[in-house]
């Protein structure tokens, strides 16, 4: 039986608070310092990318030895427990969809029906699988209209609740929609299929998606810079189509996603093995076995609390408030998620999802 890697709970630790900054920025406010707001602005769709890609890595990690041993029972029960699991976070995510429209819970249920189908495919086949969604996307865009039903200066979707605007919110323009991101899970799904416990590999993907999006970053800037000749017009245009903004999810952000999300994750395995008895990389390993009840709670307690004390302010607070209070909320994670741990395995809402779908 190979060691857990600790790593992968320290790096899911850190995207849940890459996401609590950029959703309280998002529902509080964000309008303040600018290089405040350039430094907050630095997680905006990589935490959420990197919580979709370790999620794969987490499948992966639940269906190795099983496929390794071509072990039919033991694939045919991961099978049904990830299938109950991705029913359970999809209406999880649906039922508070009305205080929280950017959940992201709802669509993981579906990333994780389609990597159900993959789950005994080669690496190749995971790869151009992942590669087609991401193509997919911008061929879509040419043939629907991506702003149909969005109001992007409120964030409101009009016709959700109909079958049509629903589909099309899940698979097309929603904000973390299938087509392309369930790219994400399927590179994590083959990620968590290597052999993490082999630091020159680790180190290997650490330099090459590092490079990587570093490189697409570069890139982009400077093709904006280039074509638009100055001209701030042209050059925000230029942003939605060669920007990584992850809204159009097109194929620039989803590259530079994956090289974040794995550059991320292969940093927090080799640091994590090195320093396995600091405290900090402690604390972080026992928050990352509670990510989905950080994640919900963020919503429900999180931004309860602040709308609790002023619902007119709701998106007016600067965003020096916003991340400072998301940093705060986060730590609070930490102390929780290592007293609890010191009690119980896993967290209230793990817990409920093991006893509903093991």
């Amino acid at each position: 039986m190979n060691k857990r890697i600790i790593g992968i709970d320290v790096a899911r630790a850190l995207a849940v608070i890459g996401m609590i900054i950029v959703n309280f920025k998002v529902v509080f406010g964000e309008n303040g310092l600018s290089w405040f707001k350039s430094f907050a602005s630095v997680f905006d769709g990589k935490a959420a990318a990197t919580f979709v890609v370790l999620a794969g890595v987490g499948l992966a990690l639940m269906t190795n030895s099983a496929i390794n041993n071509n072990d039919k029972v033991k694939l045919k029960v991961a099978r049904s427990r990830i299938l109950k699991r991705a029913l359970f976070l999809f209406i999880v995510g649906i039922s508070y969809i009305a205080i929280w429209p950017a959940d992201i819970l709802h669509f993981y249920g579906i990333y994780m029906a389609i990597t159900i189908l993959l789950l005994t495919s080669k690496g190749k086949t995971l790869i151009i699988t992942a590669v087609t969604f991401i193509a997919a996307f911008p061929i879509l865009m040419i043939f629907w209209n991506y702003e149909t039903g969005w109001n992007f200066s409120t964030l409101d979707y009009q016709g959700f609740w109909t079958v049509k605007g629903f589909m099309r919110n899940l698979f097309f323009n929603g904000f973390h929609p299938v087509i392309p991101w369930a790219a994400f899970m399927l590179f994590g799904y083959w990620f968590g299929k290597q052999d993490l416990h082999n630091d020159k590999f680790i180190k290997k993907i650490f330099w090459i998606s590092s490079i990587l999006f570093i490189s697409i970053h570069v890139l982009s800037y400077l093709s904006i810079s280039f074509l638009s000749e100055g001209n701030q017009e042209t050059a925000l245009e230029l942003t939605e189509i060669l920007g990584t903004n992850p809204m159009p999810p097109l194929p620039i952000y989803m590259f530079s996603g994956i090289a974040i999300a794995f550059a991320i994750i292969s940093a927090c395995i080799l640091v994590a093995k090195r320093f396995e008895n600091n405290k900090i990389i402690d604390a972080l390993n026992k928050t990352g076995q509670l990510a989905l009840t950080f994640y919900v709670a963020h919503v429900i307690i999180g931004m309860g609390i602040i709308e609790a004390i002023n619902p007119a302010k709701m998106g007016n607070y600067s965003v020096e408030f916003s991340v400072v209070y998301a940093l705060v909320f986060s730590v609070l994670c930490i102390i929780f998620a290592v007293i609890w741990r010191k009690h119980k395995t896993s967290g209230p809402l793990e817990w409920i999802m093991r006893k509903i779908t093991d």
